[in-house]
């Protein structure tokens, strides 16, 4: 990757304590990986790293925006990110078996030998997972500048059109729906 020395931090030359880093990440950031489904990052990452004697706390706090696909009108829908991360960084002898077997996701080890940590991966994996999952404006917002209206129409009107039970199964589902 391109820009990996960007995101390593030289843990070793750090005195214990608290510090804390900064990072913008753009749609170049994103090219390193596979194929996203937003575009126009502009996400600030702010890194807050705790350094102990024999492991290390690091607290992600994402914000920023990305332009997304809209899950009911297909426009695109620009959405504002915010989230924090844990993860604690343990120095141990055997980290591969470590990682293995560690059932909690918020730690993980790293050999003693080891002088520096490799943020871009967990950068990327924080910025999709402060993307919200379900894509839509506000309910008050629906049919703004954003939309497209005519997908909202047809939404509509497939909604107002009675669907014809002639199907065996529609009537007995239909009974089931009366009792509520």
């Amino acid at each position: 990757m391109g820009n990996s020395r960007e995101f390593d931090i030289a843990f070793v030359g750090l005195k214990p304590g608290v510090h804390e880093f900064n990072y913008q990440v753009d749609d170049k950031f994103f090219a390193n990986y596979k194929e996203t489904d937003f575009n126009n990052c502009k996400a600030s990452v702010k890194l807050t790293l705790e350094k102990n004697t024999s492991f290390m706390m690091l607290k992600f706090e994402i914000g920023g925006s990305v332009n997304v696909i809209c899950d009911r009108c297909g426009n695109t829908l620009p959405m504002d990110l915010w989230d924090e991360f844990k993860l604690v960084i343990k120095q141990v002898e055997n980290p591969e078996e470590m990682n293995q077997n560690e059932e909690d996701p918020d730690v993980f080890y790293i050999s003693r030998t080891e002088s520096y940590i490799h943020l871009a991966d967990w950068i990327y994996e924080f910025v999709l997972l402060s993307i919200p999952n379900q894509r839509m404006c506000n309910e008050d917002e629906i049919g703004g500048p954003q939309c497209n209206k005519e997908i909202l129409a047809m939404l509509k009107k497939m909604q107002s059109s009675k669907v014809e039970n002639n199907h065996p199964l529609q009537k007995g589902l239909e009974k089931f729906k009366k009792k509520q």
